[in-house]
């Protein structure tokens, strides 16, 4: 990566460090509790207790285990591995959610362990693959960190995952196993690019690092960069950049099935690599901090490229990340000032922190060019998304009810919540313009409403779907699988939405 002479940044520094120390999972039919450091054995809260615990109900309840979902019970051994017991409540109700969360506290309560192992019951109605990589991805997000500037890391890396499946086949428990691998790899590729200090990811580093991830894992990638732009004409993406030092880039990817392509779906995610507020300046509290997180949507569209080849998607893929800056200076654009987006639309700015928007609009309207058959784009859009919806849910909106039912199913699988607000047509006025096609900022209530239907503007009839993650990119503390800082959230959700798209759905 070229960087600039200013940047002091350590050498053997990369933005993806997870891929350098990826655990090893198996399916196994029995565990090697000679190789493990600690084991945890999932307990319902009624029914026998499995037969490797040597303690009853009344004596685990004296102990304050009571087998109620996510809680744990550490049992040190005389001889071999830590026993950890995890609850999962009544066996009846454990469901794929509740098995991605049973082996995050199983690996969070064995933090100082490299090498674990996970002991499941026979579940009835969920397919052994489904258990396998649920187990896969809870465990593998569960204890990720970013640590790569940290000169002493607090915690023991992960470096090898064992599972029992009672009753399993382990055929099918493998498979789930690889996939879950997959998914939760590319999740943690897109929380290492979010969590990256932005002096150490700028829109010409995360090219980069595009460019070296399509070149492992299989896709396409073109990179535009700023003369290129202007001769597109992308005066969103552009416009927003101006106030910085740094050149923008338009990163396209192109993921291309091996055989004959089920529909072609493009995906657009916001790059904004920091967020200032621009000339509408932020206040000068804790959400700055997260501002190196504004480019959460583009990391989670590239992050899900990563795992396309491997799962052998069927449809064609294109994404567009529109990455930038936006800063304050004397070059920076200004309220009042009228950008020309890719097309000739015309967008009055009303306010220089509605900035990610103007940015979509040139990548929305590249996608349509492209003749892709549903466009899903995902972006930090609206503090009113987070207000509305909290840090677990994210906002969706769209046209289309195949398209956003095809989010909410892939949301239901991975626990990447959603929740469709009305994409109410009687607020567009409020995006009228005295002196351009359209302003980019509407009234004071339902900003995450407003900020969709500036959007829709130039989605036009293209099914669509439009992710608001400003919530849901980043988590305060450890919970369950969503670690502290960046949660990757949209990249499990893309990838299950694209390895089942059919353009007719």
């Amino acid at each position: 990566m070229s960087r600039s002479p200013n940047k002091l940044i350590p050498e053997d520094f990369t933005p993806t460090p997870s891929l350098e120390r990826e655990p090893q999972v198996a399916a196994v039919a029995e565990l090697d509790d000679s190789g493990l450091d600690a084991i945890g054995v999932l307990v319902a809260s009624e029914g026998e207790l499995p037969a490797d615990i040597a303690l009853d109900r009344a004596a685990l309840a004296r102990a304050g285990f009571e087998a109620e979902p996510g809680t744990s019970l550490v049992l040190p051994q005389e001889t071999g591995p830590l026993l950890v017991l995890v609850g999962v409540g009544p066996s009846a109700e454990l469901g794929v959610s509740g098995l991605r969360d049973a082996a995050a506290a199983v690996a969070r309560a064995t933090a100082k362990s490299a090498r674990i192992g996970l002991r499941v019951p026979a579940i009835a109605d969920i397919a052994a693959a489904d258990v396998a990589q649920a187990l896969t991805e809870g465990a593998l997000l569960a204890r990720y960190r970013f640590d790569i500037l940290k000169d002493k890391a607090k915690d023991v890396p992960l470096d090898h995952v064992e599972m029992r499946l009672d009753g399993a086949d382990l055929d099918a428990a493998s498979e789930g196993v690889e996939i879950g691998t997959v998914t939760a790899r590319a999740a943690n590729i897109a929380r290492d690019l979010a969590n990256c200090p932005p002096g150490h990811l700028t829109a010409t580093d995360i090219a980069a690092a595009a460019v070296a991830l399509g070149a492992r894992f299989g896709f396409e990638v073109e990179v535009f960069d700023k003369q290129q732009l202007i001769e597109l004409g992308c005066g969103g993406l552009l416009g927003v950049n101006q106030g910085s030092t740094e050149e923008p880039r338009m990163i396209k990817l192109r993921y291309m099935p091996e055989e004959t392509s089920t529909g072609h779906l493009g995906l657009v995610g916001k790059g904004i690599m920091y967020d200032s507020g621009g000339i509408s300046l932020k206040p000068s509290d804790p959400m700055h901090l997260l501002m190196k997180m504004d480019m959460g949507g583009a990391a989670s569209v590239l992050a899900s490229f990563t795992a396309l080849r491997e799962l052998a998607a069927t449809a064609t893929v294109t994404g567009w990340l529109m990455c930038t800056d936006n800063m304050p200076s004397g070059s920076a654009y200004k309220l009042g000032d009228v950008l020309t987006a890719r097309g000739g639309t015309t967008v009055e700015v009303k306010n220089t922190d509605a900035e990610g928007r103007l940015a979509m609009m040139d990548g929305i309207v590249l996608a349509n060019e492209d003749g892709v058959d549903a466009i899903i784009d995902i972006a930090t859009l609206t503090g009113a998304a987070l207000m509305a919806l909290g840090q677990l849910t994210a906002a969706l909106f769209g046209n289309d009810d195949a398209v956003v039912g095809a989010v909410e199913r892939a949301a239901a699988t991975t626990a990447e919540q959603v929740w469709r607000l009305p994409l109410e047509h009687k607020y567009r006025k409020q995006l009228d313009s005295d002196v351009a096609d359209i302003a980019n900022l509407g009234g004071p209530y339902a900003g995450a409403i407003t900020a969709a239907l500036f959007l829709a503007d130039f989605v036009g009839d293209t099914p669509w779907a439009h992710l608001d993650i400003a919530g849901t990119m980043q988590s305060d503390s450890d919970d369950s699988w969503r670690s502290k800082g960046a949660t990757g959230y949209g990249t499990r959700l893309l990838i299950d939405v694209a390895r089942k798209y059919r353009a007719e759905s």
